[in-house]
């Protein structure tokens, strides 16, 4: 059984989630962590956690992007649907503590710079005009009004005597 830290899991959810129907840049990645509204912590522990899991086989490079190996879309098959995101992190590490590999992968090295660049351009595009469609949108305001007393369910009449 290894050590598997917490950023080790979000990396493997938000790059499920940046990476739905084709490979992930980094900047995508990096919203899929705001979108989980998750602190991504020091910049040195993401890069290392890219470096470790894609010596797994977890995460991999295809098309200047990053997408998830054959065996972490297996473990992201089994996380629970229902619950938080606590628990979702908890399901994610029992596996990930399990893993082994049979044939160490190359490390994908995310420079200084590069993760840095990424960070910054995620920033510019919540704050400009443009919409980043990782953010959760708004709930409408509650309307306190009920429905009009003439209104009745289809099929419903008025009793008349």
């Amino acid at each position: 059984m290894r050590h598997v830290r917490d950023i080790d899991a979000l990396l493997l959810l938000a790059t499920t989630l940046a990476s739905k129907r084709r490979p992930a840049e980094l900047v995508e990645i990096i919203a899929a962590f705001d979108f989980l509204q998750t602190e991504i912590g020091p910049e040195l522990r993401l890069r290392e956690a890219f470096a470790h899991l894609s010596e797994d086989g977890l995460i991999l490079e295809r098309d200047g992007g990053y997408t998830l190996g054959p065996e972490a879309q297996k473990i992201m098959a089994a996380v629970p649907k229902k619950g938080g995101l606590a628990a979702k992190i908890f399901s994610i590490k029992d596996d990930l503590s399990t893993h082994t590999t049979e044939a160490p992968q190359p490390a994908i090295v995310i420079g200084e710079a590069q993760l840095a660049e990424a960070m910054a351009a995620h920033k510019d595009a919540g704050s400009g005009a443009g919409k980043n469609l990782l953010m959760p949108k708004p709930k409408p305001a509650a309307d306190d009004k009920k429905r009009p007393a003439a209104w009745r369910p289809f099929g419903m009449r008025r009793r008349t005597r």
